[in-house]
């Protein structure tokens, strides 16, 4: 079935089908809807491949995400969905495994599918580099800061670890455990900030580099650990890379006999509510994962449009705290003094 067909059953022209289909702005609302109202009854299906190859401008965005199975990126695509749609876009989603290869050959398909534009969301090791497209195709990095000339909506994850390290500290904490495998730039970056705020006041960290981000049995395993140890030397706060993590943490702790918060208060840090399912709900940090989605394509919709780019749209709302049962203490532990001297390690 053809364009045509359309038109000649809905008797009105092939343009006034074409606007229908492409700029349903210029065409009256109740002509517009009986057209709509013939494609479904004819069950018509544009060639988006011959559009585009006839000159036709593309109104698809891409999205490349690391995974499938993390809030953070559900809440991107959401957001991302929700802006393109009320910009008359749709997006087309693929899921690179957590695997640099498979990310780049995505955004080469993107490009070959002549997208109006690309999302991405690596999970930027030490070794990533960015894979730009070519062809004047506008691409957009989330979560990650690559440098001042590529486009990209970053979290300030260095403010999400003092966040977190500055609740510890309010919460009387005197020995601070941060446990999991900073080996991404996100999670490097949210180290780099507690340790800051640590040093500042003068809290004791000790730093854990061990946990896979998404594995909750390595976060398990360490805060079983941590709380086999004599007390003396057991901290009374951990902090987990990410809510994955701190939910094992939690799980280690209670299966070696001690109770959270009474005995050890236990936080994560990036808002993933897919980790939320455990014996004690877990202080967090709230995701802004919808705002990057809806502000990547802001900003892919000003890169089409030729237009400066305002620093406003860059910016996102600062981080701030979900306080729940995981770290909720007495007045009298909050009150403590008897913080020890700084003890970090070597770090970055």
């Amino acid at each position: 079935m053809k364009i045509g067909d359309v038109a000649r059953e809905a008797g009105v022209s092939l343009g006034t089908v074409s606007n229908a289909l492409n700029h349903p702005e210029k065409v009256r609302p109740e002509t517009l809807e009986h057209i709509h109202a013939t494609i479904e009854r004819l069950g018509y299906v544009p060639n988006q491949g011959a559009r585009q190859l006839a000159g036709g401008e593309s109104r698809v965005f891409g999205l490349v995400l690391p995974r499938l199975d993390h809030a953070f990126s559900l809440q991107i695509a959401n957001g991302a969905q929700a802006e393109a749609h009320a910009n008359g876009y749709d997006l087309l989603i693929a899921n690179a495994g957590n695997d640099d290869i498979v990310e780049n050959h995505y955004m080469r398909y993107f490009l070959g599918a002549q997208m109006a534009g690309v999302l991405v969301q690596p999970m930027a090791n030490r070794s990533w580099k960015p894979e730009h497209l070519k062809g004047g195709v506008p691409t957009v990095y989330l979560d990650v800061h690559v440098n001042e000339t590529t486009d990209c909506i970053t979290p300030d994850n260095e403010a999400q670890g003092r966040l977190m390290m500055e609740h510890a500290i309010a919460c009387g904490a005197r020995r601070v455990a941060v446990v999991g495998e900073a080996r991404f730039m996100q999670l490097m970056l949210r180290v780099r900030g507690m340790c800051d705020m640590a040093r500042e006041s003068g809290a004791s960290v000790e730093l854990i580099g061990f946990g896979d981000w998404n594995t909750a049995v390595d976060g398990y395993k360490a805060g079983r650990d941590l709380a086999s140890r004599d007390e003396s030397a057991r901290p009374d706060f951990i902090i987990g890379l990410t809510d994955v993590l701190a939910a094992g943490v939690v799980d280690g702790i209670l299966s070696a006999g001690l109770r959270v918060p009474d005995d050890m208060l236990v936080a994560g840090c990036d808002g993933n509510p897919l980790a939320w399912g455990g014996p004690v709900s877990i202080t967090t940090i709230a995701s802004p994962g919808e705002e990057i989605g809806r502000k990547g394509v802001q900003l892919l919709l000003t890169r089409l449009a030729g237009t400066p780019v305002d620093a406003a749209m860059l910016e996102l709302a600062p981080p701030t705290l979900l306080a729940r049962a995981s770290t909720a203490v007495s007045r009298e532990h909050r009150n403590r003094a008897d913080v020890p001297n700084l003890n970090l390690g070597e770090y970055l």
